[in-house]
């Protein structure tokens, strides 16, 4: 376990190094500087290459190891890796370089966590964000039959009506919108704050929450997954099952000392 430890922290290490040596590049440095951070380029790239290869290793099974995605996205960059960087195709090689950075993802358990955590809410956040777009939809269609001989630029159709909603929801310069329809009608302020009590607070409270609400899951998982809670095949036992088990274990014992 330490020895895995001791790998990984290095593997870290590596991907950050790698990371600052990119971001070092994009500067003016001199001749002597940029033939070392090629150097270090190649070092980096054969030890990802020899990384990966253990872990294949130590895995005994191709189809083991390539069930895993994260597996399969760190051996997608270790190859993006190995395109030569001279010739033609130095744009695309430097470009992949860069996604060597997302390898701290795979590496870090709390990050997948997070990712794991994201793209499984997506669903469910897309049928808040399909609810955001008709709310959109209809105040962007009230608002080019309302204020369209106001501002033309803003409110002439409802494609510019939406973007012109897009800005009031995330507070850019909102309020000069407000005030110049406020000149012609006075009591248009309710419009925009009705809509943006809609967007603002609602519909992104009901994202937030349901991301914490797929984060804790997972936060959940991995603890079962960590203490050997997870039988093939099976879900994880839960907190309530496993205080279940020690109560009756419990209770078990007590029989046995009573005879």
């Amino acid at each position: 376990m330490n020895q895995s430890k001791i790998f990984q922290v290095s593997v870290v290490l590596v991907i950050v190094f790698s990371a600052l040596s990119i971001g070092a590049k994009t500067h003016n440095l001199p001749v002597e500087y940029i033939q070392a951070l090629v150097i270090a380029d190649v070092a980096i790239t054969v030890f990802f290459a020899i990384e990966i290869i253990i872990r294949y290793l130590a895995t005994n099974n191709a189809k083991k190891f390539f069930s895993s995605g994260w597996n399969i996205f760190d051996t997608a960059i270790v190859i993006g890796s190995l395109i030569p960087a001279g010739g033609s195709g130095v744009l695309l090689a430097r470009l992949l370089r860069v996604f060597r950075v997302l390898r701290l993802v795979s590496m870090i358990p709390e990050l997948r966590i997070l990712i794991n955590a994201l793209l499984k809410a997506i669903p469910r956040m897309g049928y808040i964000a399909l609810l955001m777009f008709v709310i959109f939809y209809i105040y962007a269609a009230i608002g080019s039959i309302l204020f369209e001989n106001i501002n033309q630029k803003l409110w002439g159709d409802v494609s510019i009506s939406m973007l012109t909603l897009f800005r009031v929801a995330t507070f850019e310069d909102w309020t000069d919108v407000m005030y110049e329809t406020m000149d012609v009608y006075p009591f248009s302020w309710i419009f925009y704050l009705s809509f943006i009590f809609l967007t603002a607070f609602i519909f992104l409270n009901m994202m937030v929450g349901t991301v914490l609400e797929v984060m804790g899951s997972e936060h959940e998982r991995y603890r079962a997954e960590s203490h050997g809670e997870t039988e093939e095949g099976g879900e994880p036992a839960s907190r309530a099952q496993i205080e279940q088990l020690q109560k009756e274990l419990a209770e078990i014992k007590q029989l046995i000392s009573r005879r």
